[in-house]
């Protein structure tokens, strides 16, 4: 983690960790992936940027939200160019 990156902390009951079989670092792991995947998905991060802060390359981190229903091109034209841009 960066000096600059920001911890945010959330409650959840041990149980949800034991129902799920996850650690809490594994928990966070997982949210942390599912927010990126979600915040792509609606378009208010970009697949470059949710990729890095899911902590995966670009391209399988695009298959995994494109098998999650995110669309790599929904927003548009401005969206396709800074899309591929980036490839």
């Amino acid at each position: 983690m960066a000096a600059t990156d920001s911890v945010i902390t959330i409650d959840c009951p041990t149980e949800v960790l034991l129902e799920l079989h996850l650690s809490g670092e594994e928990l966070a792991d997982l949210m942390k992936v599912t927010a990126a995947i979600e915040l792509f998905r609606k378009g208010r991060l970009s697949s470059g940027l949710a990729a890095r802060w899911a902590g995966q390359e670009r391209m399988p981190f695009l298959f995994k939200a494109m098998e999650q229903g995110a669309s790599l091109l929904d927003q548009g034209e401005d969206d396709f160019r800074r899309e591929t841009s980036l490839m």
